[in-house]
């Protein structure tokens, strides 16, 4: 793997404006920082001229077993600190330039406690520089990853400066080059991914190259934990049922991941029925910290699922992207990042008696998204840090996206430490991490004083502050306590319509449904309970609210209460432990007997595969206009998202789930009113049923052992009987089957060639579609369940698939040609082309036609003519999803102008080839004039040396007139993904030259 790595990594042409030569110097090191500086200058002029620099190969010795090096391009150069206290620069061998590390020098041995060495690593401290100790932790891990992965190309000394003058630099906005450690993926997700790995390995053979190199560079590890749906409730046999029901509606999705499994190096599969992707990235795959062929380094990851955050609990900086990101991770590429403020969160006291770590997480959600932290690390610290286990901090981190930050940020401790042995991590190896992270400045031992770090802004919780409390009933961050529960139910009654408003009239507010259920009398109000899920990443890998709710069970059963036969209750542990777990505490027979039977093991409710209500019930809420409700340990509740018939979702802990289960109605005040009457015939009260916390404790104690982690991960890869019956090909290339609707082979490199196309302009082209403002990815990207009427649900038709058999977009994302007719297929799309109409079509401009916008594009292309987007500000806001940007590829689409972009979606569209120009300010399409039926031709220089990152390009129209605009390809490496066409043919090219 060596050879393909470093073709990977080789630059085509290195600018010396990203050799930065003007890092920021102290005043007493200047003068020889200077000298050193200079040096360094004429080596690099005469660096250039040398074939070292024309190959700019790494070392051929390297390997690249998880797809980082240490040592890269570019001469050797240093920051400030390495300035007093290393040789001079001009004092190296050019001869050696090529492959040295520009801060080799502080390459440290790290020594075993009983002798010899863990490795290698790149030593914070043994900069010298006072300012890293005032970083935040996170920061850190970013500090290291650019040290580590310095090549000047990708990622340059300036790059470090950066981060490290992060106090001064980060209220600035810079952008950053990150290398992760690894890459996590979902089903969903991680077909077209794969897809793409497949197809460029037809492409290595096409052009007579070794396909075989077409490998990710890094650990990808791919979780199916999407696809299952709780088709089959309250059996014993719900998880066999439920898993019969996903291997068929999947079975095409599944034997393509599991070929990939073993077609691809560096690829972990682990297959349907084991887990939530997140928990087993918590309790299995995280490593906090590698060791690489003796190279020791930070864990840290991205995944192409927004709860990826949820691994920041165990110290370990993750979070999640769009699908192009993680390719480009997975190949090595470096992804961009703007330097985030960090917001330090100060924890103190001690949780109530009662209260749970989901409610904890409910009240940090709302103080963040008041306080204001999209786009920001959120780090903890604090006295309170020792009174949350590393669940109950997973918990918190988990919730990330729901309070708007890129991740919540707990660094390593000794509460880590015991979690890693507890999930059956090795003494050595929680050894090594322990010793590393504590050399490299990255440990917090809060038995000793604690050195003051700065933040950008600070928030601070008394965890006794906290009280019991749901989130809802259609945000997670609008959190209700729970004794003002029916107080502010009422009021989403009376409210008008909105986030927390039904506008009920009030002479219906007390109506009561009768219906009959199997046979049985069945009575649904106005808050009445149709789905209680114990499901979702959030809680179902938190031991002490999983056997608090199999607790709360107990005491109902004993009691004689029992929740009503027609909610639909399910149970969807995040990880076989849970389960093992459960039976060994003897608390799942009672929450069996409360219709908490498990339904398999993934995503299930939280992510809206509920299944469907009994028809009974279905018809009792829409033939009446029940405002039904759904409660479920899940972190997401927007109207639509559980269950289409649910429009008041509650986002609560699992004993909380259990207990709304059995009041079977959200509008009760459980101070005050009784749950219902037990087998004594008296009334039953909450305090009766909930749980001590030292009852908790006690049974976590006992019922969860580190042989249970151990048992269960050691089988994680053998799947079930039906994964493993599944028989796919041995070969390392993909056999396409024409007749899939699942799997497709993607046109990306129908004529590709070995050279470049080049830096193309654009024209002549027609306004495929003119946007305002806030056009975000989930108008773009195709999204949700096939309309009966579009193009996609036509294309599949003609090939005989039925409409109960449409599935949805997301499980249909492995084959492009349904894509690409869901691109633009959002049905609340506002056209600026259709004069105020909303919906998913557009005017073909030489004809008049108005279309679908699939069917609108393919008539351009068929016609050989170039098509743009107009567009306003925020383009592509949102979500990243690779589709935003693979779609409009497909579509022919060459180029968007607007007023401005999501930084990250500007980014994929130009991984995709499509250009992306910004207006000057103070213009935009309506200030110009500029009505979408002209025709446009953008002017770009014809060689990509001519192309520098934001210069001024003309736009001519056919009308005549003219304007200027930014060219949008913000770094030197954007650059060189435009010549190749994309970030996708760049990798082929130059790994097809080895």
């Amino acid at each position: 793997m060596a050879t393909s790595s470093s073709a990977l990594l080789r630059a085509p042409r290195l600018r010396l404006s990203r050799l930065s030569t003007t890092t920021s110097l102290s005043s007493a090191s200047a003068s020889s920082s200077s000298q050193a500086y200079a040096s360094f200058a004429n080596q690099k002029q005469r660096f250039l001229s040398t074939k070292a620099f024309r190959s700019l190969r790494w070392s051929a010795t390297t390997r690249w077993s998880h797809g980082v090096n240490w040592r890269g391009g570019g001469s050797s150069i240093s920051l400030r600190a390495q300035a007093r206290t290393a040789a001079p620069v001009h004092d190296r061998n050019l001869s050696t330039s090529a492959t040295e590390h520009a801060f080799k020098k502080i390459l440290t041995s790290l020594p075993k406690p009983g002798g010899g060495e863990f490795g290698k690593f790149y030593s914070l401290p043994a900069l010298n520089d006072s300012r890293i100790d005032r970083l935040p932790y996170s920061i850190r891990i970013l500090l290291e990853s650019a040290i580590r992965n310095c090549d000047n190309f990708q990622v340059t000394v300036d790059d470090v400066e950066k981060i490290i003058d992060w106090e001064n630099t980060s209220p600035k906005q810079v952008e950053i080059p990150f290398k992760p450690a690894r890459v996590l993926l979902q089903d969903f997700t991680g077909v077209p991914a794969v897809v793409d790995l497949a197809c460029m390995r037809d492409a290595m053979k096409k052009l007579g190259a070794d396909p075989n190199k077409i490998n990710p560079l890094v650990p990808v590890d791919l979780v199916v934990d999407h696809s299952v749906q709780v088709d089959v409730a309250r059996s014993e046999n719900a998880v066999q049922a439920n898993m019969e029901h996903e291997f068929r509606r999947n079975k095409e999705r599944f034997a393509f991941l599991k070929w990939g499994s073993s077609a691809f190096h560096n690829m972990l599969v682990v297959p349907p029925g084991s887990g939530i992707v997140h928990q087993v990235n918590l309790e299995y795959l995280g490593r906090v910290v590698f060791n690489t062929d003796g190279t020791l380094y930070p864990d840290s990851v991205v995944g192409t699922d927004s709860h990826t955050t949820m691994i920041d609990g165990l110290g370990v900086a993750g979070w999640g992207v769009g699908g192009i990101e993680a390719e480009a991770t997975m190949l090595g590429q470096p992804m961009s990042m703007v330097l985030p403020g960090v917001v330090g969160f100060k924890l103190s006291g001690k949780l109530h008696n009662g209260v749970t770590a989901t409610d904890l997480v409910l009240t940090v959600t709302q103080m963040l998204r008041k306080h204001g932290v999209v786009g920001k690390f959120v780090e903890f610290y604090g006295e309170g840090m020792g009174e949350l286990s590393l669940a109950d901090r997973a918990t918190i981190a988990n919730m990330s996206p729901e309070y708007g930050a890129t991740m919540g940020f707990f660094p390593v401790d000794h509460v880590t430490l015991q979690y890693l042995k507890l999930t059956g991590r090795s003494d050595e190896t929680v050894s090594m991490i322990e010793t590393y992270l504590r050399a490299n400045k990255m440990f917090v031992d809060y038995n000793e004083p604690q050195q003051e770090r700065v933040y950008t802004s600070y928030l601070q919780l008394d965890l006794a502050d906290v009280e019991p409390c749901v989130s809802g009933p259609k945000r997670p961050h609008d959190r209700v306590s729970l004794k003002e529960m029916k107080a502010d139910w009422h009021a989403c009654l009376d409210n008008q319509v909105g986030f927390k408003g039904f506008a009920v009239p009030k002479e219906e507010k007390d109506k009561v449904v009768e219906f009959s259920f199997h046979g049985q009398p069945a009575k649904l109000k106005h808050g009445g309970v149709v789905i209680a899920a114990i499901t979702s990443c959030t809680n179902t890998s938190n031991p002490s609210v999983m056997l608090g709710a199999g607790l709360v069970a107990k005491k109902a059963c004993e009691l004689g209460l029992q929740v009503k036969p027609w909610i639909k209750t399910s149970l969807a542990p995040g990880s076989g432990v849970v389960t093992k777990y459960l039976l060994k505490s003897g608390l799942q027979k009672y929450l069996n007997e409360q219709g908490f039977h498990i339904v398999g093991y993934g995503c299930t409710t939280c992510i809206g595969n509920s299944g469907e209500l009994d028809e009974s019930v279905a018809s009792a809420i829409s033939d009446n206009d029940v405002i039904a409700a759904a409660v479920l340990s899940g972190n997401r509740n927007f109207e639509g998202r559980v269950h289409a018939l649910t429009r008041a979702n509650y986002l609560a802990s699992p004993p909380l789930v259990v207990a709304y289960a059995l009041a079977g109605t959200v509008d009760i005040d459980f101070d005050k009113e009784p749950i219902g009457t037990g087998k004594d015939g008296k009334s039953v009260f909450f305090k009766d049923l909930w749980p001590s916390n030292e009852e908790i404790a006690e049974v976590v104690q006992t019922s969860v052992l580190p042989d249970m982690f151990k048992s269960t991960y050691e089988a994680i890869t053998k799947g079930n009987p039906m994964w493993n019956q599944l028989s796919v090909p041995s070969s390392t290339l993909y056999s396409w089957d024409p007749n899939s609707t699942y799997i497709h082979e993607p046109p990306y490199f129908n004529d590709m060639t070995m050279d470049p196309p080049g830096p193309h302009g654009v024209k002549d082209a027609f306004c495929l579609l003119k946007f305002g403002d806030s056009i975000t990815t989930d108008h773009i990207s195709p999204a949700g369940s096939i309309h009966k009427d579009s193009p996609a649900a036509k294309y599949l038709i003609e090939r005989g698939v039925d409409y109960k058999d449409f599935n949805s977009y997301g499980s249909r994302r492995g084959n492009d040609e349904v894509m690409a007719r869901g691109t633009f297929a959002n049905i609340r799309l506002v056209n600026k082309l259709l004069n105020g109409e909303v919906g998913p079509k557009t005017i073909h401009i030489p004809t008049g036609e108005k279309l679908y916008v699939f069917d609108a594009a393919m008539k351009y292309k068929a016609a050989g003519q170039d098509t743009i987007v107009l567009a306003g500000a925020e383009y592509g806001s949102g979500s990243s999803r690779d589709w935003a940007a693979k779609g409009p590829a497909l579509l022919g689409v060459k180029a968007v102008i607007a007023k401005s972009f999501e930084r990250i979606h500007r980014s994929n569209l130009v991984g995709m080839g499509i250009i992306p120009l910004s207006f000057k300010p103070g213009e935009d399409v309506e200030t110009l004039g500029l009505t979408g039926h002209e025709r446009y031709t953008i002017d770009l220089p014809s060689k990509i040396s001519e192309i520098r990152p934001g210069q001024d390009v003309t736009v001519t129209t056919d009308t005549g007139k003219s304007f200027m605009c930014t060219v949008r390809f913000d770094t030197e490496v954007e650059l060189a993904y435009f010549d190749h066409g994309g970030i996708l043919p760049y990798v082929i090219r130059n790994l097809s030259k080895e």
